[in-house]
């Protein structure tokens, strides 16, 4: 089992998307995308894990809120080593 957390950025931080994304045996059977707001289940197994953990609103607030506390604070953080390098 793996989970793969992804931040993708258009025009700086002006628009920033959190994708996790959570794979079996190299299959992705469930996404977070913060811009659905929940998890989507993309097997018959991953549905129901999907319902399972998008029943829990305090995860849910969590992975929202991490759009801030996670992709801008680390583009922050690192975009002078990554985007400012010549």
């Amino acid at each position: 089992e793996m989970v793969k957390g992804e931040c993708h950025f258009i025009n700086g931080t002006e628009k920033v998307r959190l994708v996790q994304k959570y794979f079996y045996n190299r299959e992705e059977f469930v996404r977070f995308d913060s811009d659905v707001g929940r998890h989507v289940g993309l097997t018959p197994f991953g549905e129901k894990v999907a319902r399972n953990l998008n029943s829990d609103p305090a995860r849910l607030e969590y992975l929202r809120n991490a759009v801030d506390t996670f992709c801008r604070r680390n583009y922050e953080v690192s975009t002078p080593f990554l985007v400012e390098r010549r």
